[in-house]
């Protein structure tokens, strides 16, 4: 074989080798290229999937909660009496606002149910409106309309029972008030005990209050 054939064959053998190698490279980038593309497909893919589901979720919650507080705003807070009387009880505060304050407008009506409720929470006096309003010192009775039996046969009104009613659910306007005296009607010896003994307080209709 001659120098020239020889050579030849070198060139084309050379040759082969770097087709071969290009060819190896080419498919090896070619297949991270894949990889990548293939990658970078499921990435999307799932950038797409999470913001439905995040946004559905976020969604629901809301529902939910713009739910519960529509639940909320249409509650309505029942409205309780601080006072739990007897029968009794109630029937006797009732006539002694009648029999004290008939001819006073519903808030002086209010103030005497007031004084009553009063002194059944002080420690100074009894524990039942029936034994506050029957209660007697020494022989005097607390309220007149007991001395005289005018608490027997007065007719409880509407206005009245309204006050009354008032006074049960806790309104108080009577600034602690545990005694009251009508000074034009009063013996002038009864109103000087409340004077010099007792906290003028304030003036009501035909009514003076004293703490």
């Amino acid at each position: 074989m001659s120098v020239r054939t020889c050579y030849r064959k070198y060139i084309v053998s050379l040759m082969l080798c770097s087709f071969t190698a290009s060819a190896a490279w080419f498919c090896a980038e070619e297949g991270a290229f894949c990889r990548e593309r293939a990658g970078a497909a499921v990435h999307a893919s799932e950038m797409r999937e999470v913001p439905e589901v995040t946004e559905t979720s976020v969604r629901k919650t809301m529902e939910e909660i713009l739910s519960q507080k529509r639940v909320v705003e249409t509650q309505v807070l029942e409205k309780r009496p601080v006072w739990e009387l007897s029968e009794d009880d109630l029937n006797i505060l009732l006539r002694i606002v009648e029999a004290e304050a008939g001819g006073e407008d519903e808030n002086g009506k209010l103030l005497v149910a007031n004084v009553v409720l009063n002194r059944v929470k002080s420690p100074l006096f009894p524990d039942t409106v029936r034994e506050v309003v029957y209660q007697q010192d020494y022989g005097v009775y607390q309220f007149s309309p007991v001395k005289d039996g005018r608490i027997d046969r007065v007719t409880v009104s509407a206005e009245t029972r309204r006050a009354v009613e008032r006074a049960i659910y806790g309104e108080d306007i009577s600034r602690g008030a545990l005694y009251f005296a009508a000074r034009s009607r009063a013996s002038g010896e009864s109103m000087r005990w409340f004077d010099s003994s007792l906290t003028w307080l304030f003036a009501y209709g035909g009514h003076e209050f004293y703490g």
